[in-house]
């Protein structure tokens, strides 16, 4: 019999999916190429439903016969290893980014001596559409918690901007930008302790109780489905930080970061000083372990940060902590740096790498931000956290504002650089 090749996400079952899998049924044996997590993931958002999920559904069609994964975005490389006799593909493939797929897909199958069959796009039906309805309602915490490990599996680099209010984390849900026949996005958010403090004009001290934190935190949950990885400064002591870590699993946070140092709370770029010195290996791996026994989930991430750097140690203090993190059962390392060359970093990445090659690497390049995230990559970072720039970005922005009508004393100067009150309704869901 002949075999025909159906590519697909499969996120959403509707009518247009079955349609063409009915239509390909009538030309053989179907074959559908399921796109994995990573495939996926540099084209568009990540899927709701993990892969085996989606995989289960699929094979319950009655007109797919044989599900297989398709691990590229394209899909030259199952054509050339299944060689279908057909592929079947809905005729909106014609312009947009996959344009260039739909030439690869005739020019390999030319080769194959196969056929490619076009069926008109199922009027009505459109998957955006669809996935902007789910955001609009919602995510579960349970569903949010789990994204971040799958998008690190996913993903070469994950990318993390920082939210203090739920304006800020409607734009990182949102703003997408196509680039190289790809679409970027944020992939996540951090609540970062800082910008929370100082957005309420407030210093960045570890006083505030956890609770205080997920009240301002639920501005941004409520507005927003994308993974949130949480400040936890030190975490405080073992028995607090076990209370921190079941708060926030059970709110749908996906991971926390705690740092290791001990004593009067003060920001890692100004260094750390007598009254703010290093916790013991012995001490923080005890916080870790704490932790973990804690969780409830096994997607909940635990992520050691490192202070060596800061307090002027070597790469190998640095080293000798990272792996007792590790081994106590940290999810996860980030590593801080004040050096503008990145030197020291980089160093520990590879040195880091090299003993671990499936733990997750994190930084937050305030100080070294002349690397691309494609050279932070290549280091063997997982995860970049972009740490309070849209805090930093909006406060010139609203002096400015301020500035302009103190100056001209009226407002219609300071329109050019405001946006419409209009645009900003509209990014509120329910408003329209």
């Amino acid at each position: 019999m002949k075999t025909v090749y159906v590519g697909m996400t499969a996120d959403i079952i509707h009518p247009g999916i079955v349609n063409i899998l009915r239509e390909a049924s009538k030309h053989g044996e179907v074959l559908v190429g399921l796109l994995t997590d990573s495939a996926i993931a540099k084209y568009k958002r990540l899927p709701y439903l993990s892969y085996e999920q989606r995989k289960l559904v699929v094979e319950s069609l009655k007109y797919a016969k044989i599900v297989v994964p398709q691990e590229e975005w394209s899909y030259v490389p199952n054509l050339r290893k299944y060689r279908p006799d057909y592929i079947i593909h809905g005729d909106d493939w014609k312009t947009g980014i996959l344009s260039k797929i739909r030439e690869d897909v005739y020019k390999v199958m030319g080769e194959l001596g196969g056929q490619v069959i076009e069926i008109p796009y199922t009027p009505g039906i459109n998957s955006t559409s669809f996935n902007e309805s789910v955001t609009s309602i919602g995510v579960t915490p349970d569903l949010r918690l789990k994204t971040l490990r799958r998008l690190i599996a996913a993903k070469p680099l994950v990318r993390i901007m920082e939210a203090h209010s739920g304006l800020s984390g409607l734009i990182i849900e949102h703003l997408e930008l196509i680039k190289d026949d790809a679409v970027h996005r944020f992939d996540g958010m951090w609540s970062s302790s800082l910008t929370d403090s100082v957005s309420k004009g407030k210093p960045d001290i570890e006083a505030v109780d956890i609770t205080t934190r997920l009240q301002d935190l639920t501005q941004i949950l409520e507005c927003t489905t994308k993974p949130i990885i949480f400040d936890g400064d030190t975490g405080g002591i073992p028995e607090h930080f076990i209370f921190t870590v079941r708060t926030l699993e059970r709110n749908g946070i996906s991971a926390v970061i705690i740092e290791d140092k001990t004593g009067l709370k003060k920001n890692s770029l100004f260094g750390v000083e007598v009254e703010q010195q290093l916790a013991s290996i012995e001490e923080f791996c005890e916080k870790i372990e704490a932790g973990k026994r804690a969780q409830i989930t096994k997607e909940f991430m635990i992520i050691a940060r490192l202070e060596s750097l800061i307090a002027g140690f070597s790469v190998d203090h640095a080293m000798e902590r990272a792996l007792a993190y590790v081994s106590a059962g940290a999810d996860g390392i980030m590593i801080h740096s004040k050096e503008k060359d990145g030197e020291d970093i980089k160093e520990f990445c590879r040195r880091f790498r090299k003993e671990y090659t499936g733990i997750p690497l994190i930084l937050v390049p305030t100080t070294y931000n002349h690397f691309t995230e494609a050279e932070l990559c290549g280091w063997g970072v997982n995860v970049v956290i972009y740490a309070n720039h849209m805090l930093r970005a909006s406060y010139p922005a609203m002096v400015k504002a301020a500035r302009t009508i103190l100056e001209h004393e009226r407002s219609k100067e300071a329109d050019e650089i405001c946006m419409p009150i209009k645009e900003i309704l509209e990014l509120i869901p329910g408003t329209r």
